[in-house]
């Protein structure tokens, strides 16, 4: 195996790229602008490029370079195909053997789904180093999700294990989810949706709280909850119980040791775990207890570990 590798995770504004030493440690990363025009079909030729620039500009030989994983998002199945990328433009095609033509052929190529390679990179180098069975949830603008088993990504048939997010979790909805689903987990626990149910407490109580303003974000909400607001805490309260049964629905399932959260609401911190917690313990089957609950800590660079990973087992 080569002293070295790329991980590559490419997001609808920028393709993130990690150059790494066969034990993770970073040699040098960067970003390049991500090129939807025409389909995408730059993208994987500025990535090549990229990549063999840097393999110049640092002497690297290719026989030096154990592979590059991608991370990227849509459904990808196991032999890296993926099947759609609606905001890359992409249609159905195989990353591996495409990004290997680019880079001269002979380089090893893997690639995966955008949230469950962040969910390796995350176990590798991150909040859920020491497990093999892990689920992540990212709590962004949507909810993603990815679930290693035995230190192994679960894809699915086609790419799509792992959408925690889109979980059916209420009934009765009128307002579509980004997938035209009604009642998505994501629609709830999200950074936005967790706005929504602000709101929604907030056109339903007279109370004051530190959260009836023009400007709501889940910050604010978190924020009001850490200060003590009675209201702002309700609204946690109903998070977490969201939340904490379709995890508990999850782990019937996979059972894991353990589920690190990430996304821009985990920087509330470990506060979220007194709403989630307790609502996965009383959900969740009773040989699923025991799970633990951790803070994601790669942030954003947790794609191109995950990437990295994949050509490292």
């Amino acid at each position: 195996m080569g002293k070295y590798c790329f991980g590559v995770d490419v997001g609808g504004t920028s393709v993130k790229i990690g150059l790494f030493q066969e034990d993770g440690a970073v040699v040098d990363k960067w970003e390049i602008p991500t090129r939807t025009a025409d389909g995408g079909k730059d993208i994987l030729p500025d990535t090549a490029a990229s990549i063999l620039h840097k393999m110049k500009e640092k002497g690297i030989a290719a026989e030096e370079v154990a592979g590059v994983g991608v991370g990227a998002p849509g459904p990808i199945d196991s032999d890296g195909t993926v099947h759609v990328a609606v905001n890359l433009g992409w249609g159905v095609f195989n990353i591996p053997e495409t990004m290997s033509a680019l880079l001269g052929g002979g380089v090893v190529v893997k690639a995966g789904n955008d949230a469950n390679v962040a969910a390796l990179g995350e176990m590798w180098k991150g909040g859920g180093q020491g497990y093999k069975n892990l689920v992540m949830v990212t709590l962004g603008t949507g909810v993603g999700g990815g679930i290693i088993n035995e230190g192994r990504i679960i894809s699915g048939s086609a790419g799509a294990g792992g959408e925690i997010g889109h979980i059916h979790v209420r009934d009765g909805e009128t307002i579509p989810c980004n997938c035209n689903n009604y009642g998505c987990l994501e629609q709830y626990t999200s950074a936005t949706g967790i706005v929504r149910l602000a709101k929604e407490k907030l056109a339903a109580d007279t109370r004051e709280s530190a959260i009836r303003r023009e400007n709501i974000s889940a910050k604010t909400v978190f924020d009001a909850v850490k200060a003590g607001d009675a209201l702002a805490i309700e609204v946690a309260e109903e998070f977490g119980e969201i939340l904490g049964k379709a995890l508990a629905g999850v782990a019937g399932v996979v059972n894991p040791e353990v589920f690190v959260i990430g996304g821009g609401v985990s920087r509330a911190g470990r506060i979220l775990f007194d709403f989630i917690e307790k609502n996965y313990k009383q959900y969740a089957f009773a040989g699923c207890h025991n799970a633990k609950f951790e803070l994601a800590t790669l942030g954003n660079d947790a794609g191109i570990y995950g990437a990295a990973k994949l050509v490292l087992e």
